[in-house]
């Protein structure tokens, strides 16, 4: 065995889910060492399509992934993907072949620990056939414990070397639970006795909260809401808001105004969240609870900070209320669902309105999916009228903002729920940049509905630059349906409301290829959300 193939297999020994990449020369042997320990290996058509994979399955399963790249340009192809999971905190591997030291010349010769570091990522590497175990445990290490992405480079002399005799694999934690200081619970404890009208914004670190952030809610009288990456955490709940920032109804935006507590559990408090801090009532108290201290107040003032993971302090809350007696009643809010809410139908000329297609199809996709999300100006309607059944039923890979991303997440995300139906909203724009991952989709019988709101545009410029010249952003339109058939998927067309009949033929059928739907959406004069962005 050579040191490739024991890294490999070092990383299938410690756990790792599954993997993802584009195999080249550089990466060969590695990925054949993790697929000889039992990991599963996805081959995807280009190195940014696998980073979505593995950020989205990391995400969705919760177990590390990896992803596995040659040296230089295939690194560099990954990065846009490496940068969204290193900006989410993602738990992630991203193992790449290197140059080796003497290869001064070599055409694929880049600063990759440079790359790593400046998007984000932690930058290790194999350094030798003894250190080679070590060295691999570390870099795992710090992705599960830190929840870091980290950048493995593997030199191609090193891989090469012999690797030593057995070596033991030590067992790896997943990161110690951190119990808050007894002084703050009592204050916060001490802000929900005073409040009358709390309200609870949960984000990416509540996902695996709900119980007892359900439990404090219920005792102290506290209305659930969460930021767009928690989305679903509270989906039964009669007392959840939905998603707090631009994203939100009208009806849960007065109710988080009209808040005179505030509490970010695992949670930024930023301006998407907070549409830009006008979510926030100029009376009201803001609280944040983060296991980083660097993250309280990070992006504003706030009245306290509390250094503790959420589960823990909010069942040290609970307990301290409930050892005053205190205890609150609360009056379940309505109106506050999208799907409720009144509109002009813009449908007609050949055109839906996003939002009836967005209705009609939460009407007739089944309620156990998994909804991933691109970006662009369409994004609003799939992740607010799409419902899902928890927070494992949507995956929101936006914390870099890029289009193109949503169609590997989908199937990232397909593979880490298989038990759900997967459910992509994407914009033409972001369709066409990842069009290539189809054929993975394809390849892999995944059967994905991809929902593509078309406006032969790029939307968000569109409705931003207002009357200036738009023909860099405005595209002939393209028969996306066909697109879809030409790879293998089923594919329809989506002019009006009964044209959604063929999609529901293709649910009762078997599924065994992705269904393409080309929603040809009428002009929503600029979605809500980012009207509300572009405000600020």
């Amino acid at each position: 065995m050579n040191v490739a193939e024991l890294v490999g297999r070092t990383l299938a020994e410690l756990g790792v889910g599954a993997a993802f990449g584009v195999v080249g020369s550089g990466n060969f042997v590695v990925t054949n060492g993790l697929r000889a320990g039992g990991v599963r290996f996805v081959a995807a058509r280009h190195e940014g399509g696998a980073a979505s994979m593995a950020d989205a399955y990391a995400r969705m399963s919760g177990r590390v992934s990896v992803l596995s790249l040659h040296q230089g340009c295939g690194l560099t192809n990954a990065l846009t993907g490496i940068t969204e999971a290193a900006k989410s905190r993602t738990p992630m591997i991203v193992l790449t072949g290197d140059t080796a030291a003497s290869a001064v010349l070599s055409n694929f010769r880049i600063g990759q620990d440079a790359l790593a570091t400046a998007v984000g990522a932690v930058p290790e590497r194999v350094h030798s056939a003894p250190t080679a175990v070590a060295d691999t445990v570390r870099a795992y290490r710090t992705a599960v414990q830190q929840r870091r992405t980290v950048l493995l480079n593997l030199p191609l002399d090193v891989q090469a070397q012999e690797a030593p005799e057995a070596v033991e694999i030590p067992k790896v934690r997943g990161p110690a639970p951190i119990r808050p200081d007894a002084g703050m619970v009592a204050k916060l404890a001490d802000l929900l006795a005073e409040a009358r009208r709390p309200v609870f914004i949960a984000g990416r670190g509540a996902r695996a909260s709900a119980v007892p952030l359900r439990e404090l809610a219920e005792i102290s009288g506290a209305l659930l809401a969460t930021s767009a990456v928690a989305h679903g955490l509270f989906h039964d709940d009669p007392f959840s808001l939905g998603i707090s920032g631009g994203f939100s109804s009208p009806r849960t935006a007065d109710l988080i105004v009209d808040a005179d507590l505030v509490i970010g559990w695992g949670c930024a408090l930023n301006m998407w969240t907070t549409r830009h801090g006008t979510l926030l009532g100029p009376a009201a108290r803001l609280v944040q609870v983060d296991v980083e201290q660097a993250a309280l107040g990070a992006h504003r003032p706030i009245d306290l900070g509390v250094v503790g993971d959420v589960a823990g302090t909010a069942v040290d809350v609970h307990a301290e209320l409930d050892k005053r007696g205190h205890q609150r009643s609360r009056e379940a809010p309505t109106g506050t669902r999208w799907n409720d809410v009144p509109y002009n139908d813009l449908s007609g000329d050949g055109r839906i309105d996003p939002r009836t297609l967005s209705r009609r199809l939460d009407e007739i996709l089944p309620a156990e999916r998994m909804v991933s999300i691109d970006s662009g100006n369409f994004m609003g309607y799939p992740s607010a009228y799409l419902s899902v059944p928890d927070e494992n039923g949507f995956c929101f890979t936006q914390a870099f903002q890029s289009i193109g991303l949503g169609l590997g997440t989908a199937i990232g995300a397909a593979l880490a729920r298989p038990d759900r139906l997967p459910v992509l909203g994407v914009g033409d724009g972001g369709f066409h940049m990842a069009v290539s991952e189809l054929e993975t989709a394809v390849r892999l019988r995944i059967p994905l509905v991809i929902v593509v709101y078309n406006d032969a545009a790029y939307g968000a410029e569109i409705h931003h630059f207002g009357d200036a010249d738009m023909t860099t952003v405005r595209f002939p339109d393209t028969d996306i349906a066909a697109i879809g058939r030409g790879f293998g998927c089923d594919g329809v067309t989506v002019r009006s409301v009964g044209d959604l009949a063929a999609v529901k033929e293709w649910l009762g059928g078997p599924r065994d290829a992705p269904l393409v739907i080309d929603a040809k959406i009428a002009d929503d004069g600029g979605s809500w959300w980012l009207a509300e962005a572009f405000r600020h």
